[in-house]
């Protein structure tokens, strides 16, 4: 820092909204906290409106995931129904209701899919950041590798933690995902298009309370309904009502990459996919889907674009191609405390540029079009690359939780500093 920057007057913070708008991290459908609607504490079998039903709106959700449907469930409260002075308020946000039972209730939920909200929606910004790209990208495998980071060492570096939102994603993902990649070493299986997965959520809290947390949403979009339009109409929402993205691109997506890895390994039959999507028609069907209807026909949201499977490129740079030095940067860990180091993320962002640039052009050229604010990054989830679906090593990620870490400066929740 300059000695004239000590001078320069801070900007001055805009005074805080009363409340902020909520997106539903399960269906991404944005509303005001006073749109919520709430589940009864208890039923009754002496009135039909406090009886045990069935609640349409959550099976409907459910069914899109392939979860069993529920029965006799407590009743939906809805505000409009109750008095206003059975009305429970929290800095001008509705958290409760007090019903004609005298009973209070403060399970809220979303009017849209009946799930039930965190509890600082509508008092703190719902930033989400999602994941998205075509299918083989490894979406599955960066989300436990990132998770997994953010966990053991990013939210320390940070003064933060990073958690599921309740004891039952805690289950699915340590079962799932962490102990077969983390403990056996076992790849995990693509997300098959029939099979949606249920969005995964995390939050990422800070010690300092004046900073909301940050909600991570993992909706594991199979990849192949990134290029298909109608399913990614179900979806569109969630990149929409997002305060970040994650955009994985995985290298053997880009023709000329793949045919020259396949010239130098030699080709491993159930090692290369057949039929991969062109990073470029995922973007043309978001297009397509959401950014179309955005103002200038561009997305602001922060985008990070991650080129996974990094350590693959190494090939490249050791055959002296001019696409990569065997001394980049990307094949180097980096970790972040405190700060974003912007002159290690402009350097990075530079590398992982050109090399996009050469290998392929079309698709640089249509993410330059459609958003206006994006850094690029490399990634390994692993370390190595797998044979047979086995790992040969240990995880060892790296740069994993990088991007991540350009998105909290972004959303301002942490400095960036410059290193020289």
């Amino acid at each position: 820092m300059g000695i004239f920057d000590l001078f320069k007057k801070k900007p001055q913070a805009a005074p805080k909204p009363l409340f902020y708008d909520i997106v539903c991290p399960y269906c991404f459908s944005k509303f005001t906290p006073d749109e919520v609607v709430f589940r009864a504490t208890h039923h009754r079998e002496d009135d039909e409106d406090y009886a045990l039903r069935e609640d349409e709106p959550l099976n409907k959700y459910r069914e899109r995931f392939g979860l069993d449907s529920v029965y006799d469930m407590e009743a939906i409260l809805y505000p409009r129904d109750i008095p206003e002075e059975h009305h429970i308020y929290s800095d001008h946000v509705l958290l409760g209701l007090n019903d004609r039972y005298g009973v209070t209730t403060r399970r809220r939920l979303c009017p849209t899919c009946h799930n039930e909200l965190p509890i600082t929606a509508g008092k703190v910004p719902s930033n989400i950041i999602s994941i998205i790209g075509a299918s083989q990208v490894g979406k599955s495998v960066y989300m436990t590798s990132l998770i997994h980071t953010l966990q053991h060492r990013t939210a320390d570096h940070f003064d933060a933690a990073c958690m599921p939102l309740n004891a039952e994603i805690s289950r699915k993902f340590r079962t799932m995902y962490e102990e077969p990649l983390f403990e056996r070493g076992d790849l995990l299986a693509s997300t098959q298009k029939e099979k949606m997965q249920e969005p995964f959520i995390f939050q990422f809290v800070f010690k300092d309370e004046t900073k909301p947390p940050l909600t991570l949403v993992f909706f594991d979009v199979a990849g192949e309904g990134m290029v298909d339009q109608d399913y990614l109409g179900l979806h569109g929402q969630h990149i929409k009502n997002s305060a970040g993205i994650l955009f994985m691109v995985d290298p053997l997506q880009i023709r000329s990459i793949r045919e020259k890895i396949r010239i130098n390994t030699g080709d491993t039959p159930g090692e290369w996919v057949s039929q991969y999507d062109e990073p470029r028609d995922v973007v043309l069907t978001m297009f397509g889907d959401f950014i179309a209807y955005e103002q200038n026909t561009k997305t602001d949201i922060p985008t990070a674009v991650v080129l996974t499977k990094s350590d693959m490129l190494h090939t490249l740079a050791d055959e002296g191609d001019d696409y990569l030095k065997p001394n980049s940067n990307i094949f180097n860990n980096m970790v972040h405390r405190k700060y974003l180091n912007l002159t290690e993320q402009a350097n990075i962002d530079g590398e992982v540029r050109r090399f996009i640039e050469k290998v392929d052009r079309p698709f640089k050229g249509t993410m330059d079009v459609y958003f206006t604010n994006t850094s690029y990054f490399a990634v390994s989830a692993l370390g190595s690359n797998p044979v047979n679906q086995k790992l040969q090593g240990v995880v060892n990620p790296i740069r994993v939780d990088e991007p991540f870490v350009w998105l909290l400066h972004k959303l301002n929740y942490i400095e960036g500093r410059e290193e020289h």
